[in-house]
């Protein structure tokens, strides 16, 4: 088992990888921005490192100092969390060359993935099915570029490869517009990722968003935790998501999970890991893949009962997977609200400090938040602040507690958006199941 763990990240999932290290008697590093020095997960953790002022770019993103914080402190293992720096393969292999092990997957595999032209190469041959489209960048013949897209059949997405973020994408109806869709996204993507590849594919009008969790060893066994529907969505961010995904077909269901246990063993994955599908007229299209634990990893959690993190610091510690495939059984139903500190009409981002903060409680309800009462919460990262989870036997009593634990929620001296949380948990048509990616913008008029 791994000795010592410095967690690069802040915020409820550097407290969540902290009390799994803490179940396991892990020693913990927490490094932190100087703004962050009051973090929960700081206070508690064995030790702690200031690694830079509070912009990203000179903290969290910071690899020379977070490496440094790790040998200074003797750790044997770094945990990114996610976002920052999660899915950073320089990040992933600077740290296993310095002679530490990076909690997640290897960084050829993250490469592969996160490069979206290789990964639906890869899924295609591993036999994941996937969204119809160009099967590659666009090529640089425009009349190809025409054949291809006709081929497709309109309306098409234009995607940047190693694009994320709901950036780097665009809808194209026809093909009067196509090159100039295709040039702008091409600049798009140099600009903000510094790759302008693009490549084409259907765009799906009325699709779902479903993602299967997998765990795998990279040491040949690999195992699924069933889907989620994250089909809650504004500007390509999820609001609310739950587990186990409704209204699937259970044929259709039953082989996309297979294939992407088949997919870790051909791609030798490590970790814990996503598969993100669009679902449409009970067919599954891969869409990408997320080579880290992700926010919504609870809802998986308690409808499982396995412990994802805690399976991430096992395998990164050499083990083999301690759960097989039989073992993973659904019981239940979970839902996730992510509260945020913002206006629940405008979305802005309503940092300040935290006059009072009380906690929903009750049978099936867990709460993963790194606030409390005092604390700051920061202007200069993302606005999320905890998430309310509640588990029941069944949808509907899911759906109820969520909204009883959303009453019960008091955070006093900044907005939030638990008004829309609340909206959200009692509205007719979520409740009915099987909303579209579509729904909430058009909800809220965006």
């Amino acid at each position: 088992m791994l000795d010592k763990v410095l967690i690069a990240n802040r915020g409820e999932i550097a407290l969540r990888i902290l009390r799994a290290c803490k179940e396991l008697g892990i020693k913990t590093v927490a490094v932190h921005s100087k703004i962050d020095s009051d973090l929960l997960h700081v206070r508690l953790a064995d030790e702690s490192i200031c690694i830079g002022p509070n912009p990203s770019a000179q903290s969290y993103l910071n690899i020379p100092a977070i490496i440094s914080a790790a040998e200074v402190t003797d750790s044997s293992a770094i945990h990114p969390g996610y976002g920052f720096l999660a899915e950073n393969a320089d990040f992933a292999e600077q740290v296993e060359n310095s002679g530490f092990a990076f909690i997640g997957p290897k960084a050829e595999t993250i490469r592969l993935m996160g490069d979206k032209v290789s990964a639906i190469v890869a899924m295609r041959k591993a036999g994941v099915p996937t969204v119809p489209g160009s099967n590659g960048p666009v090529p640089t013949d425009e009349n190809e570029c025409k054949r291809i897209a006709n081929e497709i059949g309109y309306p098409i997405i234009v995607k940047a490869a190693a694009g994320g973020g709901g950036r780097g994408m665009r809808v194209v109806h026809n093909e009067a517009s196509l090159l100039k869709s295709i040039s702008i996204t091409q600049s798009e993507a140099g600009s903000y990722f510094g790759d302008s590849t693009v490549y084409m594919e259907k765009f799906l009008t009325n699709p779902r968003h479903v993602e299967v969790q997998v765990l795998a060893d990279g040491q040949g066994n690999a195992i699924h935790l069933y889907d989620r529907d994250c089909s809650l969505q504004r500007r390509h961010q999820k609001v609310l998501e739950e587990a186990p995904a409704p209204h699937l077909d259970p044929v259709s269901r039953a082989a996309c999970l297979q294939a992407c246990v088949d997919a870790c063993i051909e791609i030798n994955y490590r970790g814990a890991g996503t598969f993100e599908f669009l679902y449409e007229d009970g067919r599954f299209y891969f869409i990408e893949m997320n080579t880290r634990v992700q926010v919504e990893h609870p809802v998986t959690e308690m409808v499982t009962g396995v412990d994802i993190v805690k399976e991430q610091l096992r395998i990164a510690s050499g083990l083999k997977l301690s759960i097989k495939q039989e073992d993973v059984v659904l019981k239940g139903h979970a839902v996730e609200s992510r509260i945020n500190a913002e206006d629940s009409k405008t979305f802005m981002p309503s940092p300040g400090k935290i006059n009072y903060f009380h906690a929903p409680g009750g049978m099936g309800v867990r709460v993963d938040s790194h606030i409390y009462s005092g604390y700051s919460v920061p202007p200069t990262y993302d606005s999320m602040i905890g998430k309310i989870i509640c588990h029941a036997d069944d949808r509907t009593t899911a759906l109820k507690r969520l909204s009883n634990a959303l009453d019960e929620t008091f955070i006093d001296g900044i907005k939030t958006n638990i008004e829309l949380q609340k909206e959200l948990a009692t509205d007719p048509h979520f409740i009915e199941g099987g909303v579209n990616i579509h729904y909430l913008e058009k909800k809220l008029g965006l």
